[in-house]
């Protein structure tokens, strides 16, 4: 099997929000690999597709992956 693209680990993270934050770890680990892999430093998002798609919301959301060695933006 092959290891997941940054799209698809985004997916991923988007599903696991809808689900109440589902094994977000996880999924924040798979991006942080397929970020690596692909030689690209930073994950965008679609504040759209967002469960809070509002300042504090993003902003949690960019403070937690940082905790966990992932950086974030937000398409616009």
């Amino acid at each position: 099997m092959s290891e997941p693209t940054v799209a698809q680990a985004t997916e991923s993270i988007y599903a696991s929000l809808r689900a109440d934050n589902a094994d977000i770890d996880v999924h924040i680990a798979t991006l942080k690999a397929a970020l690596a892999r692909e030689g690209t430093k930073q994950a965008v998002f679609d504040p759209t597709k967002l469960a809070q798609n509002n300042r504090q919301g993003r902003k949690l959301m960019q403070a937690y992956f940082r905790q966990r060695g992932v950086s974030v933006s937000f398409s616009n």
